[in-house]
């Protein structure tokens, strides 16, 4: 390869990886805005959770019986309103009840969600909420809103909000850095109704009408680099990320790319479904996609079902030790099967499922239902799956030298 070439190749890899870094970033920022669940929101971004098959999001009613944890919490429920001094709040201390006694399992992916919790904590496990998709913070020096970035192919992008403008007025209201949260519920609405900001940049004063719609906080990012390679990185499984990562794909084959590079590093996870489906573009008819067990034995086997390969190429899977769970279903189900090769070093180990349900009064509970494990019945939960060509990623240099290691392999 010429020094040109070379030197294209090596500014590609330092731009995907800097957007790698900014975008790892905007999702904290993004999480921390949104809502004032942290931890809640982290872990529905890091693990993934099953929506579908015997399993799907449900009514949970269940009927109380006189068993010994029941009538000791009535029994101390009677002392309480009998003797206690003061008044207290019967539906939190039911919620913190109920989140004890999860907590107490010892599982870090099963959780209770209480029901003031669970519209925000659905919008973050699936990356989608309805908005113009914007990640905004208090300027503390101006004490105004500032944007720090529109997220990717959203509304707010579309109409030219670009980083550093300020948001002085959201429908002629005139909002300041402290009433950033009164801001935001007014910039959220519903899908398909328009918000009117007012933004300064600079010295200008400038005015957007914008159309809010359901924001992915996590698309499908498509480059094609050097020797017709296809680069796609999937930060995350939520909904849709399936239908985005083929048409990303088709767009790029437009372009001629021969051989396809999927960056799965630092992906926690998501929608299981969605990693099934991008199999399905990869895996021919028929061969083992995924095996399920359930806490009585009961074995599942998900099948590639798609009559034609759409990915019809050779094929690396970038992954590290924060590529978990759906993450690892594509990861293992591909270098079992030999259709990619997998560059990087060992995955997470999160090789269980969870299936959220939905509980008689609103709240909701995160349930670990299944252990999964690759076409070739390899165990994933605390083990991962080890990489075919590793490579340390150095954070000492802009270099990427695992999607370096990537290229040299296709090439």
């Amino acid at each position: 390869m010429g020094n040109f070439a070379q030197n294209n190749m090596e500014e590609d890899n330092k731009y995907i990886k800097r957007q790698r870094i900014y975008k790892t970033i905007m999702l904290v920022v993004l999480t921390a805005f949104i809502t004032c669940i942290i931890t809640a929101g982290y872990l529905s971004s890091k693990f993934n959770l099953y929506n579908g098959g015997e399993t799907p999001i449900s009514s949970l009613l269940t009927n109380m019986t006189d068993d010994s944890m029941t009538s000791q919490l009535k029994n101390i429920k009677n002392i309480i309103d009998k003797y206690y001094l003061y008044d207290y709040d019967e539906d939190e201390a039911t919620d913190d009840a109920i989140t004890g006694f999860v907590a107490s399992l010892g599982d870090p992916y099963t959780e209770y969600i209480p029901a003031d919790e669970m519209k925000e904590y659905t919008e973050t496990i699936t990356g989608n909420f309805v908005g113009i998709g914007i990640y905004m913070v208090k300027n503390t020096e101006k004490n105004l809103i500032q944007v720090l970035a529109p997220i990717k192919e959203s509304p707010a992008e579309e109409v030219g909000i670009l980083p550093g403008d300020f948001i002085t007025k959201v429908d002629g209201v005139e909002y300041t850095g402290d009433d950033m949260t009164a801001a935001s519920n007014n910039i959220k609405g519903e899908e398909g109704t328009k918000v009117n900001l007012e933004v300064l940049r600079g010295e200008e004063t400038l005015n957007f009408e914008i159309e809010r719609r359901k924001i992915n906080t996590n698309p499908v990012i498509a480059e094609k680099l050097e020797n017709n390679i296809g680069y796609l990185e999937v930060s995350s499984f939520d909904e849709d990320t399936a239908d985005d990562f083929k048409e990303k794909f088709s767009r790029l084959k437009e372009q001629g790319i021969t051989s396809l590079i999927i960056d799965l590093r630092d992906n926690g996870g998501g929608l299981v479904d969605e990693a099934l489906d991008i199999l399905d573009y990869i895996v021919p008819k028929g061969e083992n996609l995924l095996i399920t067990v359930d806490k009585n034995g009961k074995e599942k086997i998900d099948k590639a079902e798609e009559d034609e390969v759409l990915v019809d190429m050779p094929v690396v899977v970038l992954v590290n030790g924060y590529s978990a769970s759906a993450s690892e279903i594509v990861a293992g189900a591909l270098k079992d099967l030999g259709e990619a090769t997998i560059v990087g070093t060992t995955t997470y180990g999160k090789g269980v499922i969870q299936s959220l349900m939905s509980l008689r009064n609103g709240s909701g509970l995160k349930v670990t239902i299944e252990e999964y494990y690759t076409p070739n019945k390899l165990k994933i939960n605390g083990v991962g799956i080890e990489p075919d060509v590793e490579v340390e990623e150095d954070t000492s240099t802009e270099e990427d030298e695992q999607l370096q290691k990537a290229i040299d392999v296709l090439r």
